[in-house]
């Protein structure tokens, strides 16, 4: 079947079909040791979550602006898909623009150790989860979608599947929005940060196969020709990857819909590595 059908039509059934579940929803607060400060996040528990099993982890990061609420408040429907799918769904804060980088010298930038290091560590040490990469998946919108796909192929010893929806996936385009220039600098003075910090200049890092690649992105959205450029890159690079394209902008309404082909994708992806452990 056409990837892009079968996601489709697996979205269109959980439009219709969900049932109600009661997932449970914690909201934490983890102390950053890279940032001395304490962050907050949000992790979605199944229904029948169970200390004496093993559990999938899905890192799902908000976008510029954003904050670690906004996917359980704007989209309540990943809460049932949480329970459809019976595995743990983690939404960090990310800061306002940070990017989810490092940024050298900035101690209050410091997001990609903190979601790759000290979000994991905290998450495994305090719930019953696979404690590798084949119970681990990230993905993101927009900053985060950006975030997610750099987090994961710069860690692929951390995860094993990675996604974007409306990414920023190649911020060369863009020097002047989103705050980029502050995290970095210019593009004009700093070419070679922005060069390396793209996601689509980093490419070269992946092997066939080492990671599950899902990236969607609305026709009439800004980062539309970007996402395209990126699919054709790993298509040249013979990455496989499932790439989905719909009509739809860079808002809540599209990412209400994409997250549930995103969250079957990764299920997918946890059956595949037979994740959900019964002790």
């Amino acid at each position: 079947m056409n990837m892009k059908l079968k996601y489709w039509l697996v979205a269109l059934f959980f439009l219709f079909l969900i049932k109600g579940h009661a997932a449970t929803v914690d909201t934490l607060t983890i102390n950053s040791k890279s940032m001395l400060k304490g962050i907050k996040a949000v992790v979605i528990l199944p229904e029948k979550y169970d200390k004496k099993n093993q559990y999938p982890v899905l890192y799902l990061l908000h976008g510029f602006g954003g904050r670690y609420d906004n996917w359980v408040n704007n989209v309540p429907a990943v809460k049932k898909l949480v329970d459809n799918y019976q595995y743990i769904v983690v939404c960090p804060d990310g800061g306002f623009d940070s990017w989810y980088w490092d940024v050298k010298g900035d101690q209050n930038y410091q997001y990609d150790t903190f979601v790759s290091q000290e979000l994991i560590t905290h998450i495994d040490a305090n719930y019953s989860t696979k404690k590798d990469r084949s119970g681990r998946a990230i993905t993101g919108l927009s900053m985060g979608g950006h975030g997610a796909m750099t987090l994961a192929l710069n860690h692929q010893d951390i995860y094993g599947a990675a996604g974007s929806t409306s990414g920023g996936l190649d911020i060369r385009p863009f020097p002047m929005n989103w705050n980029i220039k502050s995290r970095i600098g210019t593009y004009t003075a700093h070419p070679v940060e922005w060069e390396n910090k793209s996601v689509i200049n980093q490419v070269h890092l992946l092997e066939p196969n080492k990671l599950d690649l899902i990236i969607d992105c609305g026709k009439e959205d800004f980062f539309y020709k970007v996402n395209v450029a990126i699919h054709d890159k790993l298509d040249y690079n013979n990455i496989p990857h499932t790439f989905i394209t719909r009509s739809g902008a860079h808002n809540w309404d599209y990412w209400s819909k994409s997250i549930i082909y995103q969250m079957a994708f990764f299920n997918e992806f946890f059956i595949k590595k037979d994740t959900f452990v019964k002790n």
